[in-house]
């Protein structure tokens, strides 16, 4: 049998592996001259950078997919858990350190903001909670797939929608259970790690508290990028062939099934197709000639990202690995993005400086800042005036709450934002996830990991069920071969 894939971000790579460890020949099509997607790597000068995502958490995912090919995750990409996960800085000068255990960081939010331990801890014991009733049924399978979810099951599940808190904002659930504007502040910004609104997505997003605490949050030896290149690596080893700068120009269909792709004006022929790009794209480009599943496609998006990768010559202990410096007024920074379209000009800041760990990433006494501004999709805003306004705000924040001026130290400089990031990953609207998860059912409004009319076409990625973010894609490639294999 021969799968064909298109797009080489986490969730191909990851089929890749589990359809060739299943003795099938395997190739992947992508448009871009390098694998990973979002997930990889740029240099200035002698900066290097990952250029997307910066957190690891769920590294099982990983272990799992290499012991299918009987080999060691560590072995390829050697990993540590952060003794810090993140340090949070305030305009008053208050910082919270987040360290990896529970009853640590409960000691450091009674010392700093005055919440007693057992309230800290019993929020992580909820978010564990709320991981546990949910993966099963929401994560871990096909949501969509009769086969998977009978109406027994489906009634078990939907039982447990007020336990998973559902019914609630994230905002809402932090508020009532600290009642401290720091850390209510701190708990919402969970809802970003889908490009979400911790006042519109649901409390079900406190899970992601249990991610990074109960489990940990860790760090590849050779940075995010190292994932994408262990994967591969295993890929090759397995017989996969990759074919860059091979954009694919439609999916082959014949009597509502796909039996395989058109690349380069050549017609290539497959018994299964996956397709890792983004849903829009894959039917706006790839299926155009196909019907459109319209109510999904055109759900609100997640939020996009204004990136500054700076090379900064100069050391600053007082920052770690992971940083966020915060807004003074978070409401007002999520309705600037989500009702306005804009981006607030007290923004919430996040450095990630992975030469604090890796030390060949930045030369002596210097380091490589990736600066993260969260903002809206791309909507026709006049983008190179808000790059502007951004790169003042974020040099303004930067300054007051680290005393610095920081601009002299910048020595490098690249900028990502969200028509770029549209360009060169294919994310519609330069979206980072997908649809946005800013209501109650936004779960079941994401797109099934297959297709219900076409035979032998599936999907993977960020754009489709489970969701966005690394875990979330394995998940998707886990799915996947779970569907095609039932």
């Amino acid at each position: 049998m021969k799968v064909l894939i298109i797009g080489s971000g986490v969730a191909g790579l990851a089929s890749a592996i589990r359809m060739a460890a299943r003795g099938y020949k395997v190739e992947v099509f992508e448009a871009n001259a390098y694998p990973g997607g979002k997930l990889t790597e740029i240099s200035l000068g002698d900066y290097r950078f990952d250029a997307g995502p910066s957190l690891f958490t769920m590294p099982e995912y990983f272990e799992e997919l290499f012991q299918l090919a009987g080999k060691s995750f560590q072995d390829y990409c050697p990993y540590d858990r952060l003794d810090t996960v993140t340090k949070y800085f305030y305009e008053d000068g208050t910082v919270v350190e987040a360290f990896k255990e529970p009853k640590d960081f409960a000691n450091e939010l009674e010392l700093k903001l005055n919440i007693p331990k057992q309230t800290t801890l019993d929020h992580l014991a909820n978010s564990a909670k709320i991981y546990d009733l949910t993966q099963d049924v929401f994560l871990n399978h096909s949501l969509h797939s009769l086969m998977n979810n009978s109406p027994l099951k489906l009634l078990k599940a939907s039982s447990r929608l007020p336990q998973i808190d559902i019914f609630r904002t994230m905002h809402q659930a932090n508020e009532k259970a600290f009642k401290n504007d720091k850390a209510i502040q701190l708990f919402d910004r969970y809802a970003t790690y889908n490009g979400s609104n911790p006042y519109q997505a649901p409390a079900t997003l406190n899970i992601i508290p249990h991610l990074e605490f109960n489990i940990g949050a860790f760090f590849p030896k050779n940075g995010m990028h190292a994932l994408t290149e262990s994967m591969v690596k295993l890929g090759k080893e397995l017989g996969v062939q990759y074919h860059f700068n091979s954009p694919v120009d439609e999916i082959l269909v014949e009597n509502n099934k796909a039996i395989g792709i058109s690349v380069k004006g050549k017609n290539i022929l497959g018994d299964k197709v996956i397709s890792a790009a983004d849903i829009m794209l894959t039917y706006r480009k790839l299926l155009k000639d196909q019907k459109a599943p319209e109510k999904i496609l055109k759900q609100p998006k997640s939020t996009s990202a204004i990136i500054f990768y700076w090379g900064i010559k100069k050391e600053f202990p007082e920052l770690d690995l992971h940083n966020i410096l915060f807004s003074k007024n978070y409401k007002e920074e999520f309705e600037a993005i989500s009702k306005n379209n804009r981006i607030y000009h007290d923004p919430t800041v996040y450095i990630n400086i992975s030469s604090k760990r890796q030390k060949s990433d930045a030369p002596n006494g210097k380091e490589n800042w990736f600066i993260l501004i969260n903002a809206p999709n791309d909507n026709g805003q006049d983008w190179d005036q808000l790059i502007s306004e951004t790169r003042k705000h974020t040099i303004k924040k930067v300054n007051s709450i680290l005393k610095t001026n920081i601009e002299p130290f910048i020595e490098e400089e690249d900028i990502l934002e969200p028509r770029l990031i549209e360009q060169r990953t294919g994310s519609y609207a330069g979206a980072l996830y997908g649809n946005a998860s800013n209501n109650k059912m936004a779960a079941f409004w994401r797109h099934a990991n297959y297709s219900s009319k076409i035979e032998n076409l599936y999907f993977g990625g960020g754009s489709v069920h489970p969701g966005g973010g690394i875990p979330l894609c394995m998940l998707s490639a886990k799915i996947i071969d779970e569907l095609i294999h039932q």
